[in-house]
C-alpha cells in the first residue's frame, strides 16, 4: 500500500522508523515546518533511506496538492502534525488519510487535548486514531487506547513517556487494517463532545485562592508550555516542577510559608504548593532553591 506520511519534523522521526522495520511502502514524507538549513530527523531519515521529503511551510501551501496526488497514495497518514491540514490533501489518497489525536476522542477535542486533560483533573486519557474530516478532531473513529493519568503526571510525562510510544504502535497497528480492510470508521457521538481552546500564557494565570489540587493540576498541566504564571515583585514568575502539599497553615493565598532545600512552599485556598523549578522573568529555568537565594524570598512574603 503506498504511503504519504505528513509528520512533525522532530517526532514524526520515530514512526517513520516503525514503519520502515514493519516495512510499508512510504513513496513520500511531508514535515511541514521543517527548517531547511537545519533539518529536523524525519527529513534526515526519510533523506537516508532514499525517500522524497518535502518540507512546506504549511500544507495549504501553493502546489502541495498536486505534489501529493503524483505519487498516486492510497493512504495518507497524518501524525503529531499541529498544521491544519486542507481537506482536499486528507482525500488526496484513494483510501484516505488516518490521523493521530492524543485523547479518547470526543472528549477534549483541539490543539492541547493533554493540556486540558490534566487542567481539567482527568485520570484517564488515551489516544485516538481517527478518519479526519472537515472539522476539529470531529472525524470517525478507527481505533482507541486508554491510559491512566498519573497524579503526578506533567503534559511532558503523560505525552513522552505514555501518549507518544503508544501513538506510534497505534498507528502501526491502524495502517495494518487498513491493508487488511478491516479498519472501521465509527462516528463520534457529538453529545458528549468536549472542544477546549489552545491552552495560552492566558489560561495559565494562577489564582492562589482555589483550592490547592487546582492549582497544581493547572501547574502540571501546563508544563513545559506555557508554563503557569504568578507574579513576584510586579514581575511575572513561572511555575513548573511542583508537589502537592497537605497543608493547611492559615496564612493568606499566595503567602509563602516556609522555605527550603527543595523550594518553597505557597499557600493556596486550601492546602499547598511546594515550588521546585520556576523561571523568573527574562531568565531561564533554574530551581527553586536559586531563586530563594537570588530573591532573598522569606516566608510571609507573597505571590501574585
Amino acid at each position: 500500500m503506498r504511503i504519504v506520511l505528513i509528520g512533525h519534523p522532530s517526532l514524526g522521526a520515530k514512526l517513520l522508523e516503525a514503519m520502515i522495520q514493519n516495512r510499508e511502502e512510504v513513496v513520500a514524507v511531508f514535515a511541514p515546518g521543517d527548517n531547511l538549513e537545519k533539518p529536523g530527523p524525519l527529513t534526515v531519515l526519510a533523506e537516508e533511506q532514499h525517500i522524497p521529503v518535502h518540507q512546506p511551510t504549511v500544507m495549504k501551501e501553493t502546489g502541495v496538492l498536486e505534489l501529493m496526488a503524483s505519487y498516486s497514495p492510497e493512504l495518507g497518514v497524518l501524525a503529531f502534525v499541529s498544521d491544519l491540514v486542507p481537506l482536499a490533501l486528507l482525500n488526496c489518497p484513494s483510501q484516505g488519510t488516518i490521523m493521530y489525536h492524543p485523547s479518547l476522542l470526543p472528549r477534549h477535542r483541539g490543539g492541547s487535548a493533554i493540556n486540558w486533560t490534566i487542567i481539567q483533573g482527568d485520570t484517564k486519557t488515551g489516544l485516538t486514531i481517527i478518519w479526519p474530516d472537515a472539522g476539529i478532531d470531529t472525524g470517525p473513529i478507527l481505533l482507541q487506547k486508554e491510559v491512566a493519568v498519573s497524579p503526578d503526571d506533567t503534559v511532558g510525562s503523560l505525552f513522552f513517556d505514555k501518549l507518544y510510544p503508544m501513538g506510534i504502535a497505534a498507528l502501526i497497528e491502524a495502517m495494518q487494517l487498513v491493508k487488511q480492510g478491516k479498519a472501521p470508521r465509527i462516528p463520534q457521538d457529538d453529545r458528549r463532545a468536549t472542544y477546549e481552546p489552545l491552552c495560552r500564557e492566558g489560561h495559565a494565570v494562577i489564582d492562589w485562592h482555589r483550592p490547592a489540587p487546582e492549582v497544581y493540576n493547572l501547574i502540571r498541566g501546563t508544563n513545559p508550555q506555557p508554563g503557569a504564571s504568578t507574579t513576584w515583585q510586579g514581575q511575572q514568575l513561572k511555575i513548573y516542577d511542583s508537589q502537592l502539599l497537605d497543608t493547611t497553615s492559615g496564612v493568606k493565598a499566595g503567602e509563602i510559608i516556609s522555605t527550603g532545600e527543595y523550594g518553597f512552599t505557597v499557600a493556596c485556598g486550601d492546602g499547598g504548593i511546594l515550588v521546585k523549578k520556576v523561571r523568573p522573568a527574562g531568565s531561564s529555568k533554574i530551581d527553586a532553591s536559586a531563586f530563594i537565594r537570588e530573591a532573598n524570598l522569606k516566608a510571609g512574603m507573597r505571590l501574585g
